[in-house]
């Protein structure tokens, strides 16, 4: 997946500006794929230059003009060709991973302190996304299609999270009960 999927993607539901497609971005599809706001800024004009979104110029007395991005046609169009392409698993590229396996090369409380630090990291994300569960799907709630498919997403998020937080804790385990360097 590229960035302009990610953006279209924001698009779908609502009209934005820049700035606050940034923010969208951010709580839509920011917990699993990253963009800074100049980045975002970048993809836009490259998506109206295709002619993938459209942007109309609101006036504002006494303050900069805000520029609001809408997604055409040919920008649905686009996105579903796009689904309909098989997606590549990521590959993997973690730091920590590499770290623990050269970690012979630096004592044993310094992997120790990493995994940590990335423990706490992922009991953050996984507390996000518990919030947003509760408030988003409610049990009693029921959900309509877009709200399912979107829930899914949540519980990908979810079970990433857990996943790296039983793996912290197995590491941590082995790690402390290595010898100290």
């Amino acid at each position: 997946m590229g960035l302009s999927q990610a953006i279209l993607t924001c698009l779908i539901d609502a009209p934005h500006s820049g700035y606050d497609l940034s923010k969208v971005f951010s709580e839509c599809v920011g917990y699993f794929w990253q963009a800074s706001q100049q980045q975002i800024y970048r993809e836009l004009g490259k998506l109206e230059s295709a002619g993938l979104i459209v942007s109309e110029i609101i006036p504002r007395e006494g303050r900069l003009d805000k520029k609001i991005y809408s997604i055409t046609e040919q920008g649905k169009q686009h996105l579903v060709e796009w689904m309909h392409k098989p997606s590549e698993p990521d590959v993997i590229r973690e730091d920590l991973l590499v770290k623990i396996f050269s970690g012979g090369l630096v004592p044993v409380s310094v992997l120790i302190e990493d995994v940590e630090r990335h423990r706490r990291v992922h009991l953050a994300k996984l507390s996000t996304y518990r919030e947003i569960e509760k408030e988003k799907c409610p049990p009693s709630k029921i959900l309509n299609k877009e709200e399912k498919l979107r829930n899914l997403v949540l519980k990908a998020g979810i079970g990433y999270e857990e996943e790296w937080i039983s793996w912290c804790d197995e590491a941590l385990a082995v790690l402390k009960n290595l010898p100290l360097d």
